[in-house]
């Protein structure tokens, strides 16, 4: 079975307590109930992850790489910029990366670093974003077999 790792970044613990008017009222254990929801109707399997420490996301990139993991999924969330280490482990991997985000990070600020070396974004479709990205992530899959 494909397997895909989902990776949290900074902040994502917040969700559904502040920001509310930007990222909506979910929390994050319903993003990653939503997400394994998702994950099932397309026959994929999801390990989820969340850290809000740089050192600890980089260590699972390089860890999924040698697991074997077939492709991730990441909203860096607080980690889009300013971040190099990081940028430098999601270009070094062998999957491919979709990033994710709930809304749309550039009407906000600057766009993200991180989605520079991934290989797409999917932006301000909410949680069902990440149904988007493993849609499109099968896809990309199979289509290399």
């Amino acid at each position: 079975m494909t397997k895909v790792l989902v990776i949290h970044g900074a902040g994502m613990n917040m969700r559904g307590k502040v920001q509310t008017e930007i990222f909506g009222p979910m929390t994050l254990p319903e993003y990653d109930e939503r997400i394994r929801g998702y994950a099932k109707e397309l026959g994929l399997e999801v390990e989820i992850f969340h850290s809000n420490v740089e050192g600890q996301v980089i260590d699972k990139i390089y860890a999924a790489s040698d697991a074997g993991v077939d492709a991730a999924i990441f909203n860096p969330a607080a980690f889009g910029s300013g971040y190099p280490a990081l940028v430098a482990a999601l270009s070094q991997v062998k999957f491919p990366t979709i990033e994710v985000h709930i809304s749309n990070p550039v009407r906000r600020g600057p766009g993200s670093e991180t989605a520079k070396v991934s290989q797409g974004m999917v932006t301000g479709f909410g949680v069902a974003g990440y149904a988007l990205a493993l849609r499109g992530l099968k896809e990309l899959l199979a289509a290399k077999k």
